[in-house]
């Protein structure tokens, strides 16, 4: 084979529909609704916000890459090993010896007690990350999509700096940014959250997010399409998406959402009984970029309700659903049993 043409492959190798990043760390939850300290076994499982919106559009089909940097130990290998069971390329992993793997706990709750989420990821690798560790330029050239969220910039300055990094290079690329505001009070404060993706939200053209998180965040309030249209306004949004839950007691809620474009497009309302609410704005984030990337807005928002309604009932971080079954959803509520 010619070198010309083997730099091609490499090349054609190389796109994506949708490059990734963000933090990835183990999850620990006890059995049956037990608390931890009651516990005497965990079930051992992987998520984080963009590896989870990876997997997803990965399961429906994109040809999918999620960049992180993870320790090269068994906890490292565990969370590449569980991204490659679902097709998802981590060939752009940034590996080292330093740092360690983050850990969180969640006890699954039931009314009045809410489920509860106890991290353990302080100094994890990717918080070391230095922004000149990925060649952006050349991962996201050809590339459609690039997705990641507000933990990211989160994590530390040099994950933040990396991010701008990344929203840079894809707007550089042509490549379409999306950006999942996913406030984390634990992680930084509401000014510093605020001035950061401030100075980030220039690179995006779609924004996910919640009425609370831009209540809380940037200081809005009314109705979620007042609050869309004050944040696209602001900001210069292609696309703002709001998702809108309610949740009367710890196992059943109702699932919505709205998008904000050229004009507003909204979603069927679901009724829910909650398994696992884990992931599922993880999961409407790649139903939305699918639908988007395979259709228009309309689709994308049929889609990520799809999505994140499925996801409710699966345990763990990941959607594990097929592109049938989200097709099926958007036509119709299906609770009798499948033979």
């Amino acid at each position: 084979m010619r070198k010309e043409d083997v730099c091609a492959l490499t090349q054609h190798k190389q796109m994506y529909d949708v490059v990734c990043f963000g933090e990835a760390m183990i999850r620990f939850t006890p059995l049956n609704f037990q608390r931890l300290e009651q516990a005497t076994s965990l079930e051992v499982t992987v998520g984080g916000s963009e590896l989870n919106a990876a997997v997803g559009l990965s399961r429906l089909g994109l040809r999918t890459a999620w960049v992180s940097r993870l320790v090269d130990n068994q906890l490292g290998r565990m969370i590449a090993s569980r991204a490659m069971t679902h097709g998802v390329d981590v060939s752009h992993v940034v590996w080292t010896k330093e740092g360690r793997v983050g850990l969180y706990f969640i006890e699954m709750g039931a009314s009045p007690r809410a489920s509860q989420v106890l991290y353990d990821r302080s100094h994890s690798a990717i918080a070391g990350l230095v922004a000149e560790e990925i060649d952006w330029p050349a991962l996201l050239k050809g590339t459609r999509v690039f997705h990641t969220s507000g933990i990211t910039p989160a994590l530390s300055r040099p994950c933040a700096e990396a991010t701008e990094a990344a929203l840079s290079a894809a707007k550089d690329n042509h490549c379409l940014a999306t950006f999942d505001l996913n406030y984390r009070a634990r992680l930084w404060t509401k000014d510093e959250a605020r001035q950061t993706l401030s100075q980030l939200f220039r690179y995006v053209d779609i924004l996910l997010t919640t009425s609370d998180d831009l209540e809380t965040v940037f200081g809005l309030s009314g109705s979620e399409e007042m609050m869309a249209q004050e944040i696209k306004e602001q900001f210069g949004f292609k696309v703002v998406v709001i998702t809108i839950r309610q949740a009367p007691t710890v196992l059943r809620g109702s699932w919505t959402s709205l998008a904000l474009a050229d004009r507003t497009y909204r979603g069927r309302i679901t009724e829910l009984e909650l398994v696992d609410r884990i992931g599922s704005g993880d999961a409407y984030s790649a139903g939305f970029i699918y639908g988007y990337l395979t259709g228009d807005v309309a689709k994308a928002v049929a889609y990520g309700d799809a999505m994140s309604v499925l996801k409710h009932s699966i345990p763990g971080d990941f959607s594990w659903v097929t592109l049938a079954e989200v097709e099926h959803q958007t036509a119709a509520v299906v609770t009798k049993i499948q033979r």
